[in-house]
């Protein structure tokens, strides 16, 4: 008996809690939307868009090489764990010139040898252009001289802008600092998480109305 009554406390108590508390999360919870009606990318790159998809935005700047810690880190701990689903992508906003290309042709080539980088995408654009598509988000953030951010914005497949309106840190949360890794753990995968639920479970309910 003693030995059964380990093995339901080591295996079967932490499962059904873990169980609990996604499905909490899941049913309860939901990403508040902080600004609506973010402009498309498509007249910058008829090949990227976020209408339909959850993006990760960020503004690499001018500077793309300093800027290879914070894409790492998005890398490693963000599309590592969610590039798997159709609807999700990364996109990068470049200022044109100042040999930007070749810059991000080798960040990629950097990124690639850890894994596939097929979602990850990078719209270059005049530095007028950066500002003001910046501007319309609407966040405490601001660019720096370079035209670039360490913080990067969650993009709902309604172009609007997702966050926290109750972070025990910030109060009201617009983006997730790159260079920060327990910002992305702690905070941004909790969000991603979210914001995925929110999306299954309207799907399994439009499944469930056509097939009443």
């Amino acid at each position: 008996m003693k030995k059964a009554f380990v093995l339901v406390v080591l295996f079967i108590f932490p499962l059904v809690a873990y169980l609990f508390f996604a499905s909490g999360v899941n049913n309860f919870g939901r990403l508040p939307v902080l600004t609506e009606n973010i402009s498309n990318l498509e007249r910058f790159d008829t090949n990227v868009s976020l209408d339909g998809k959850i993006t990760i935005l960020g503004f690499l700047g001018n500077e793309v090489e300093f800027k290879k810690g914070n894409a790492f880190n998005l890398n490693q701990k963000i599309y590592k764990r969610f590039g798997k689903f159709k609807d999700f992508q990364i996109v990068m906003i470049v200022p044109k010139g100042n040999g930007n290309k070749e810059k991000v042709t080798s960040l990629k080539a950097e990124l690639g040898t850890l894994s596939d980088i097929e979602k990850w995408y990078f719209v270059f654009v005049e530095d007028s252009e950066v500002k003001s598509f910046f501007q319309q988000l609407k966040t405490d953030k601001a660019l720096d001289e370079n035209l670039g951010t360490p913080y990067v914005f969650i993009i709902d497949k309604d172009l609007n802008l997702r966050g926290r309106t109750d972070d025990e840190d910030e109060g009201m949360k617009y983006g997730f600092n790159s260079t920060s890794v327990a910002d992305l753990n702690n905070k941004m995968e909790d969000d991603v998480k979210i914001i995925l639920a929110e999306y299954r479970l309207a799907l399994k309910k439009n499944n469930a109305d056509r097939s009443k």
